[in-house]
């Protein structure tokens, strides 16, 4: 009897906190199940998820950036479909895949001619793999540097990117001599440059961790300092590509041309992993410098043609439905709304970022009651308070946000760049009221970071 997967997921809708608990990864189970993010969810559509009770939520998580096209984009699906009905054969290996070849014709024609070489890949981290990889290849040198607060992935030498210590925890050793820096400091850049040994410096345009924005300065000093010291700027694009940051990538703001540039997530659709790395070709071809090196770096599936076509499609509607302007329009929108709401709460510190990649930064209040209840909390955990708002506008207005990063007071925006002017109301309408609610000490707001302690203080 064939698999009928529509049955079975309506069937065990409701189980899927429980068979995380029992098969795949309790630990997190638990966390969704303390901050009340264990719906059971069934449908997702554009910019909003629906879960089992019928409950629609607007999404401005966007699965950590996948989603810039919105979920199950109907263009996508029937792109997908159709390409399904072809039989066209994939993963053949010993061939030049004729879809690979033309998202790679595609790509090309976004970035500068200088990045006229393309490597495929499954995922951001695996990007980022191979960047470090050309990048000591082509340079005969060790070294990586990096940026304090910098998130790159979580394989090994991914990770020795890594600027948070909760990540590495346990996983030493790392790359050697892998240092990071100051984000926005070129005099700490430069003296890592001038020891010689620098095979590239990775940096996101803004990271993703904090959302903390690079400066065009910065990034076009780094790239003038890597050149005259023989070293490689890698941009990690992953989460700021493809229409995120209001350009269709964040290099575009300061104009800086990097020697390679990483890009993944969004690419993908939502639908099939797929990501890509380009580079120039003289940096290229000193690694893969001769027909027995023509595979000394590869992956299985990283030309696959259905993520292949994925990356077309996704393409094709950024392109059509204009939503890298989209994108940027709406970014103003809600940037000048909460720029309203900073001028009138004390807790907000401070809202940045660029098109759709907001951060919004919490702060120590001025009047007494408030510095209490927040000297308290950061007392207990660094972790609580941003938390604390979060859950709320889960709980209470159905709106999916996070926490950017560990130990840190910003709740991070990334919704789809699909979104309305009638989403921006919703988000700022509930965004208001919950800072109401923190503004009063004792109060929910508060209440909820006491019990996050108490969680925290039993594991």
């Amino acid at each position: 009897m064939a698999l009928d997967i529509v049955n079975l997921l309506a069937d065990r809708a409701e189980e899927n906190v429980v068979l995380h608990e029992r098969h795949v990864n309790p630990q997190f189970a638990k966390v969704l199940r303390t901050i009340g993010f264990d719906q059971s969810w069934v449908r997702g559509q554009g910019p909003y998820l629906y879960d089992s009770k019928g409950r629609q939520y607007l999404d401005m998580l966007a699965g950590y950036g996948v989603y810039n096209v919105g979920r199950n984009h109907p263009v996508l699906r029937k792109v997908l479909t159709d390409f399904l009905g072809t039989d066209h054969p994939s993963l053949i290996q010993m061939e030049a895949p004729l879809t690979s070849g033309i998202l790679a014709e595609e790509l090309k024609r976004r970035v500068p001619s200088s990045l006229d070489t393309v490597y495929f890949t499954s995922s951001g981290t695996e990007g980022i793999e191979t960047a470090i990889k050309l990048a000591r290849c082509a340079t005969g040198r060790p070294r990586m540097i990096h940026c304090h607060h910098a998130f790159h992935g979580l394989t090994n030498g991914s990770l020795s990117l890594n600027g948070e210590a909760s990540f590495r925890e346990g996983f030493a050793p790392f790359l050697p001599g892998a240092v990071p820096i100051a984000l926005n400091d070129l005099d700490a850049l430069r003296a890592e440059l001038d020891l010689g040994d620098v095979a590239g410096f990775v940096v996101e345009p803004i990271q993703g961790k904090g959302v903390f924005v690079a400066t065009d300065e910065f990034l076009l000093g780094a790239a003038q300092l890597c050149r005259q010291h023989g070293a490689l700027l890698v941009l990690d694009e992953v989460q700021t590509g493809l229409g995120r940051t209001g350009k269709l990538f964040a290099r575009e703001h300061s104009g800086v041309v990097p020697d390679i540039l990483v890009m993944s997530k969004a690419l993908s659709g939502g639908h099939v992993p797929v990501g890509a790395v380009m580079t120039r070709r003289d940096v290229f071809l000193k690694v893969f410098s001769s027909m027995e090196r023509c595979v000394v770096h590869s992956s299985t599936f990283g030309q696959g043609a259905l993520a292949m076509v994925a990356g077309l499609a996704t393409l094709d509607v950024l392109d059509e439905e204009r939503l890298v302007e989209r994108s940027a329009r709406m970014g103003d929108l809600l940037v000048k709304g909460l720029l309203e709401l900073k001028a009138r709460f004390e807790l907000v510190r401070d809202v940045r970022g660029r098109g759709l990649m907001i951060g919004i930064e919490f702060g120590r209040p001025a009047s007494l009651a408030l510095r209490m209840g927040w000297d308290l909390a950061h007392k207990m955990s660094r972790d609580l308070f941003a938390q604390a708002i979060v859950m709320p506008l889960m709980a209470d207005h159905a709106i999916l946000t996070q926490v950017s990063g560990h130990g840190t007071d910003v709740v991070k925006l990334i919704p789809p760049l699909v979104i309305g002017e009638a989403d921006v109301a919703r988000f700022l309408e509930a965004f208001e009221a919950v800072l109401e609610r923190a503004h009063h000490f004792p109060g929910p707001i508060w209440e909820v970071t006491t019990r996050l302690a108490k969680h925290a203080m039993k594991r």
